[in-house]
């Protein structure tokens, strides 16, 4: 049996398949979450997975999760996200998941989702904007990181992307450091990450999910700010995808257990 987890997110789509076959990939989630569920779908076929066969057990996650036809089970991010969370450090800690275009922060305690908070209002704070940045600055998310490292903080005080690009914009017509223009934009979004993290009480584990989760960087920055240690992780993206798999096979265990 396989346990597929699919989290298609507003940028990118992540795939984690347990059981049989171990894999896991991500690919661009397009213009269409339709589109993209069925190259998912092609993609696995390839690989020997038939998802509408009784070998495969399939939950879908994420902004296109409905688009998921062939799902046999469709589960909320916040529920996936914390599952996976929890899967990367333990039963007591906090999620914070910075996606393409909003920032969860999940509390769990005795491996139990016991509160939330989401931005999905404005993308100041999320991947979107920094993505947004790096290419008005010539560079993609690595180099930005990279280049931010090496530079000294320019404020960026709009809370609004439009806005704060202009901010980036004069910048750069003024002719100041690339290195200290990126250092500005990261700390911009760590700070409102850190802004909404900081509504609620973090416990001592703090996770960091999503397409930044793997910057030692941007996790530093954010430790800074929150005032706990924050730990980046080499598979956050995958953590909503990773959730969904591990509650494809706990749900299709318990289904068993009553027959």
């Amino acid at each position: 049996m396989d346990y597929i987890g699919i989290d298609i997110g507003s940028t990118a789509a992540k795939v984690v398949v347990r059981g049989d076959h171990e894999m896991e990939f991500a690919l661009p989630t397009g213009w269409s979450s339709k589109e993209t569920a069925n190259i998912i779908k092609e993609r696995l076929a390839g690989d020997g997975i038939d998802v509408t066969g009784d070998g495969a057990k399939v939950v879908a996650t994420g902004y296109g999760r409905i688009a998921v036809e062939y799902a046999d089970y469709v589960i909320t991010e916040i529920t996936c996200h914390a599952r996976g969370g929890r899967e990367m450090g333990n039963d007591d800690c906090a999620v914070i998941d910075v996606g393409g275009q909003d920032t969860k922060v999940i509390l769990i305690s005795h491996g139990v989702v016991q509160d939330f908070l989401m931005n999905d209002k404005c993308s100041a704070g999320t991947g979107k904007f920094l993505e947004i940045m790096a290419n008005r600055l010539g560079v993609n998310l690595h180099e930005l990181f990279d280049m931010a490292e090496g530079g000294e903080t320019l404020s960026i005080s709009s809370l609004c992307t439009v806005f704060a690009e202009s901010e980036v914009i004069n910048y750069i017509g003024e002719g100041r450091r690339r290195e200290d223009i990126a250092a500005g934009v990261v700390d911009s979004v760590a700070a409102k990450v850190a802004q909404l993290a900081m509504r609620k009480n973090l416990p001592d584990q703090i996770i960091l999910t999503g397409g930044l989760s793997d910057s030692r960087y941007f996790a530093k920055i954010l430790s800074e700010k929150i005032g706990k240690t924050i730990s980046p992780t080499d598979r956050g993206r995958y953590a909503g995808a990773l959730g969904a798999s591990l509650l494809a096979e706990e749900k299709t265990k318990r289904a068993a257990a009553k027959l």
